[in-house]
């Protein structure tokens, strides 16, 4: 068997420019010569490629190839198990990495679905399931604009979409809450209160001055919400109530 540099190059995935270097520096002379002067390689020329391309992948430099190849102590042999091995350990690496990639596609999928299990919500929400009461709302909004819109809406959530409102929800409650010492016509009570009342006209429906004052009695007339409001601090749900009241009769012009 003869092969050209050129058909050398292709089998070897390497270029005909660095077998030329090879056999310029005598790493890897090719054993004949066709009659137009082109450089042969046989079976044994590519298996001392094969050989080079190894120790290359290791990480050795040509200098140190040709010392290892041309040693009386080199077996061919020892060195295709140690390939063998090394190989080995390469698959091994990229299952590895493949699995990974894997993981982290199937994550991005859940968070990219929406989240429809009452377990993931009550994690979110610190034990709180919104959807603990949605029938109960039905009955008593089922026809008003306000549930459609929410029921639209949140129908369509990922969990990175409710982990997001569950955070700014967090954000708006703790900064009400350490607010609590002012009175709740204080301006930044105030300004924390718009914020809440963005948030539900952002997240769930174009929320009216008229619901968010029946949101702000809600929170204290209903005791779920109430112990839900006071996980952030004891006396929460009623300061929001009463800071929510002055928010609308300021609105109001009253």
């Amino acid at each position: 068997m003869a092969l050209t540099v050129k058909a050398v190059a292709e089998l070897a995935g390497i270029s005909v420019r660095t077998l030329h270097h090879y056999d310029e520096i005598g790493l890897l002379k090719p054993a004949g010569q066709s009659a137009a002067g082109y450089r042969l390689y046989s079976r044994e020329d590519l298996e001392r490629l094969q050989q080079i391309l190894f120790f290359r992948e290791l990480g050795f430099s040509l200098k140190e190839i040709a010392a290892i190849l041309e040693s009386p102590g080199f077996d061919r042999r020892q060195v295709l198990l140690a390939h063998r091995e090394a190989l080995l350990q390469r698959k091994a690496r990229i299952e590895r990495l493949i699995a990974t990639v894997d993981r982290t596609l199937a994550a991005m999928e859940r968070e990219d679905a929406p989240m429809d299990t009452r377990e993931e919500m009550k994690e979110l929400f610190d034990g709180f399931d919104p959807g603990e009461y949605e029938e109960e709302a039905r009955q008593r909004w089922g026809g008003s604009r306000e549930f459609r819109e929410s029921a639209e809406r949140t129908r369509k959530y990922t969990r990175q979409g409710w982990q997001r409102i569950a955070a700014e929800a967090g954000e708006i409650y703790g900064n009400i809450a350490r607010l609590m010492d002012r009175d709740p016509g204080d301006p930044a009570v105030q300004e924390w209160v718009g914020r809440w009342h963005e948030h539900i006209s952002k997240w769930y429906y174009d929320c009216s001055l008229e619901v968010f004052r029946g949101l702000g009695e809600m929170y204290v007339q209903d005791e779920r919400f109430t112990r839900n409001i006071d996980k952030t601090k004891p006396g929460l749900a009623r300061f929001l109530r009463d800071a929510m009241q002055i928010y609308c009769d300021r609105r109001e012009g009253k």
